[in-house]
């Protein structure tokens, strides 16, 4: 039978109350790291034909299940080569602002490693992740140069403002984590909708797809075992602190991975209009919201969300009921 959220929230509880349990957490997520892991170059048959980029592809052509641009009577009146185009910059795009997440979380996960005393086992995990991180921008990269087009990924703005983001660790490793939950959850929660719903038709956008998703399960476990472990054992205020930064940090992170690119936009003069008609929609806001759903959860968990922080949860339009209690 189907545990209840609530009792699932429960079983979790017990399993990270005590140190014992949270360093048999991270012992296992080495043990995985070592066991089982990829290489960019070596795991991935980039040379193999069927795995060749081609612009005019079919297979790249948009899903409206996936992104809503795809339904729009605009896209579906352009050439197929075009459409296929379009669908083909969304996903290098995807990747192009993954990797440069990933830049900043390793940037920010080395910051965090330095400070570490010796003897801890977080040092060894974090090693573990940066590893696989550079491995995904590699692959990431790799796809965006084989499509040929200019990719830029983050605005130019944004991108500078991010520079900030890897000293968050020197300052709160707690809201650190918040951020690394705020970029890889949104990005897990598409690639495992549309792989689920077999929706992904390339061979290569499958392969790097699904690695992705296998060791990001790791870093998004070591990150809700760390909140998990360490949130219980801050102060009164830095707690309420954390609870008003976390849906800033999300709903800023959510909307840079999930959002249209501009360059897209221009590059292939799709109308204000039909944007409007795509991304701003209750489905669209509601699909923002759903992407953060279980970073939400385990907020509510740890108790972080009070009257206070649920305005502005709402105010950035990420707000549902939690599927799991509040923590006493």
């Amino acid at each position: 039978m189907t545990k209840a959220p609530t009792e699932l929230a429960e079983e979790v509880r017990a399993q990270v109350k005590d140190r014992k349990s949270y360093l048999g957490v991270i012992d296992r997520l080495n043990k995985a790291s070592v066991e089982k892991h990829w290489e960019a170059y070596a795991d991935i048959p980039w040379d193999d034909p069927d795995y060749a980029v081609d612009p005019n592809d079919p297979r790249w052509i948009i899903d409206p299940e996936v992104d809503a641009l795809g339904g729009t009577e605009w896209y579906k009146s352009q050439p197929e080569n075009v459409r296929a185009q379009i669908g083909l910059w969304r996903i290098a795009t995807a990747m192009k602002i993954g990797l440069q997440f990933e830049n900043l979380l390793k940037r920010g996960l080395l910051n965090y490693a330095y400070r570490l005393p010796n003897g801890r086992p977080e040092f060894r995990y974090v090693y573990h992740e940066t590893t696989e991180e550079c491995h995904h921008g590699m692959m990431f990269q790799e796809f965006v140069n084989r499509t040929g087009m200019p990719i830029r990924g983050m605005p130019r703005a944004l991108s500078l403002v991010a520079q900030a983001a890897p000293w968050i660790p020197l300052v709160s490793t707690e809201l650190w984590f918040v951020f690394v939950l705020g970029g890889e959850d949104p990005i897990d929660y598409v690639q495992r909708k549309s792989l689920k719903g077999g929706h992904v038709k390339h061979p290569l956008e499958e392969t790097i797809m699904k690695i992705h998703i296998a060791e990001e399960a790791r870093h998004i476990s070591f990150a809700r075992h760390y909140l998990r472990h360490r949130v219980p054992q801050l102060s009164r205020l830095r707690r309420r602190v954390l609870g008003i930064a976390a849906p800033v940090v999300l709903g800023i992170m959510a909307r840079i991975m999930l959002s249209p690119p501009g360059p897209m936009v221009r590059h292939f003069g799709i109308p204000r209009e039909v944007v409007r008609e795509a991304y701003r929609t209750p489905e669209n806001r509601a699909h923002v919201c759903q992407s953060v759903g279980k970073v939400r959860d385990l907020m509510a968990e740890l108790g972080l969300i009070t009257p206070v922080s649920r305005q502005v949860w709402k105010a950035f339009g990420i707000w549902d009921t939690p599927r799991v209690r509040a923590a006493a």
